[in-house]
């Protein structure tokens, strides 16, 4: 009997217990923490995502602080802006939504922003640190991803964990995160030798390699917990589309021991750990112990 990992109830109890540390933080510090997000452009499915975060962050209790830009805006213009938000007081957290115009050099802007004020956890810094055992900020995904496999699991000590990407946005982070967890670790892709085998001797199978359906149900450990990044968008055969994750979720089903869907599995959590790692930025930022507001 496989398990369904529910993200999107997890994330529920997330952005709950997120919002009574909000409320802790305006009675006890009198602090509102604030989030910035920055759109360039009028790709449609970042605009939803946009939305989505705004609301979350007003239902939190958070400032939420919308900056919508042009499409042909200059890598100069963007750079101006990173520069008012880092130094605005009201704000904690500072989101850049990618991808971004050709003109411009997401890198730069990135790095451009304050470190403790990247709650995407995508500056070198909190880069570096992440692979070095620093404090800095986590990514939303693999942060997710890494919630959902403790409240499942528990303990990860010594469980054999493969990834399955290598990108800078969930692949690597994920594969650090195991690692400062005390598991056994191994980053595959696309080129892997055998990747089926080595799918096949994981307890934990990260799939995060953006192809639809691409893990069988013969390459999961029996009994192996699965965490399903993807989201790709497929047609559904009557001139419709629907998402389906990088693993085939029918096949997994009575081979892995547990699984998270797609939808409703991890997507719910990168928002609510955006929400959780705009908190931690606030409460480093004034100095505040976190683990006294709940």
């Amino acid at each position: 009997m496989t398990t369904r990992i529910d993200g999107k109830a997890f994330a529920a109890q997330v952005r709950a217990r997120v919002a009574g540390e909000v409320v802790a933080l305006q009675e006890r510090h009198g602090i509102t923490p604030g989030l910035a997000v920055v759109l360039v452009g009028e790709d449609p499915a970042s605009q939803v995502y946009v939305r989505n975060k705004e609301k979350q962050t007003v239902e939190a209790g958070m400032q939420s602080f919308e900056h919508k830009l042009s499409v042909d805006t200059t890598q100069d213009q963007l750079l101006a802006l990173m520069d008012d938000l880092n130094n605005d007081g009201a704000v904690n957290g500072i989101l850049v939504q990618l991808p971004l115009p050709s003109q411009i050099d997401s890198d730069a802007v990135i790095n451009a922003l304050q470190r403790e004020k990247d709650v995407d956890g995508f500056h070198i810094g909190n880069v570096g640190r992440l692979w070095t055992g620093g404090e800095g900020m986590v990514p939303c995904t693999p942060l997710g991803c890494l919630m959902l496999l403790q409240d499942h699991l528990g303990d990860l000590t010594g469980k054999r964990a493969l990834v399955l990407g290598r990108s800078n946005i969930v692949g690597k982070p994920m594969a650090a995160l195991l690692l400062a967890q005390h598991c056994t670790v191994t980053i595959a892709h696309s080129r892997t030798a055998d990747l089926a085998v080595r799918c096949s001797e994981a307890d934990i199978l990260v799939a995060a390699v953006g192809r639809p359906e691409m893990v069988k149900g013969d390459w999961i450990k029996p009994g192996a917990t699965v965490i399903d990044v993807g989201i790709n968008r497929v047609e559904s055969g009557d001139g419709k589309t629907r998402l389906v994750g990088d693993v085939n979720f029918e096949a997994a089903q009575g081979v892995a021991g547990a699984i998270t869907p797609v939808p409703g599995g991890v997507g719910p959590m990168t928002i609510a750990c955006l929400l959780h790692n705009t908190v931690e930025a606030a409460c480093r930022q004034n100095g505040v112990d976190r683990a006294s507001l709940s």
